[in-house]
């Protein structure tokens, strides 16, 4: 854990996907798709655009926060939360000895230089006391979160690991996530854990420990860091990795009834479509995450890109609020008026209107009236590899339009 940060606590969350057959719908929590098929050549993020939910043969897990939540209540988000001191435990190197030899416990190098890296990452943990790598203690907290709030568990048993020691030195290790099962677990004691975990978080490792398990590590990808905006979702505010996990089936799936109140399996393009129609809320890098989803409709797609993509690294983005008469606009890296210095943190506003301007204005916003519903406005490629989100179509000049994946 990072006890340095001033404004921000370390958490954790996982973009979850798991197959379903196409043209299938036999989950009950679906949400309503109205739209028409988007097109292949991508461009908008207005509902006349997105993909129809029969191009996605997977769905994502969302979880709905309670009203009494004290960050972002009632938000659909993905399942995930804050470290804890036991992620970073030494007690995992006796888990994970087999794997010492390989960097990161085998999850391998990212080519992304130090200097670009974002804190979350790059911060050296031995410094401040855990000889557990960022790159571990983070994945070993979205799979405990994962489990706590929606019972998923994303586990290795230890009589699997000479396989899979074998498939990190063959460079096989990318295939994790599609071929990672569900426990097996009865009930009754996966209940038990879950409620030992949600009682006290240091209860994980003892778990793996009796149950003769490893957290899943391998099957989670890097993906993207956001930081909460100043004066947004209250007092607290969060440095969160995104990570991303493709499982060929939809795992069975629980809320705690505390925080969770709430789950539902769906394509991206459903509930973006759902948030449209203001039938729930999701907050913007939720909006941002899926959006670029919408881009890949087939799991193995998706998996094949983001277990290739992730060695690239990824940006850390603190989004600037502005505010105008009619527009309530948040700014990311690499739009025209995000400011050069957010070191400060205090309550970060442009000195300029940030309108659309010229045809050439750099543009990576998320703009909405009222607050809802939001769109995406970018005019700038991305970087690290990654994908552009299906954007909103600002004129023929002035938008960028990439193909579907």
């Amino acid at each position: 854990m990072n006890s340095t940060l001033k404004h921000w606590k370390e958490a954790a969350t996982l973009i979850l996907a798991a197959g379903h057959r196409l043209g299938a719908d036999t989950l009950s929590s679906r949400t309503r798709l109205t739209a028409a098929a988007g097109s292949q050549q991508g461009g908008s993020c207005g509902r006349e655009h997105l993909p129809h939910k029969s191009c996605f043969d997977y769905d994502v897990l969302l979880l709905k926060r309670s009203n009494k939540s004290g960050f972002m209540p009632n938000a659909y988000v993905f399942p995930g939360g804050k470290v804890h001191s036991s992620d970073f435990s030494s007690e995992w190197l006796d888990l994970f000895k087999s794997f010492k030899n390989s960097p990161n416990f085998g999850l391998g190098n990212v080519t992304q230089s130090s200097e670009t890296r974002p804190p979350i990452f790059a911060t050296d943990r031995l410094k401040l006391g855990s000889p557990i790598p960022g790159e571990v203690a983070f994945r070993i907290c979205a799979l405990r979160e994962t489990f706590e709030e929606s019972g998923v568990l994303l586990v290795v048993p230890k009589l699997e690991e000479k396989s899979l020691l074998k498939s990190i030195e063959d460079g096989c290790v990318t295939s994790q996530g599609l071929h990672c099962k569900e426990n097996d677990l009865c009930p009754s004691e996966l209940a038990k854990w879950r409620a030992l975990v949600n009682e006290n978080p240091s209860n994980f490792i003892r778990m793996c420990r009796e149950l003769e398990v490893l957290p899943n590590i391998w099957a989670l990808h890097e993906w993207c860091n956001w930081l909460t905006p100043t004066g947004r979702y209250g007092v607290t505010r969060f440095d969160t990795v995104f990570f991303i996990c493709c499982l060929q089936e939809i795992p069975h799936t629980l809320q705690d009834e505390k925080e969770i109140v709430h789950f539902q399996w769906s394509t991206p393009s459903e509930v973006l479509q759902s948030n449209y129609e203001r039938e729930l809320w999701i907050a913007p890098p939720q909006f941002y995450e899926l959006s670029r989803l919408c881009r890949v409709p087939l799991l193995n797609d998706l998996h094949n890109f983001c277990s290739k993509r992730a060695t690239e690294g990824c940006e850390q983005w603190l989004p600037v609020v502005s505010l105008n008469d009619k527009e309530y606009i948040s700014l990311l890296p690499g739009d025209k008026h995000y400011p050069l210095d957010t070191s400060g943190e205090a309550e970060v506003a442009t000195s300029t209107d940030p309108q659309l301007e010229d045809d050439d204005s750099a543009l990576h916003r998320i703009v909405s009236v009222d607050q809802f519903p939001p769109t995406l406005q970018i005019t700038i490629p991305p970087k690290y590899n990654h994908l552009l989100p299906v954007v909103e179509q600002l004129s023929k000049s002035r938008s960028l339009t990439f193909p579907f994946c």
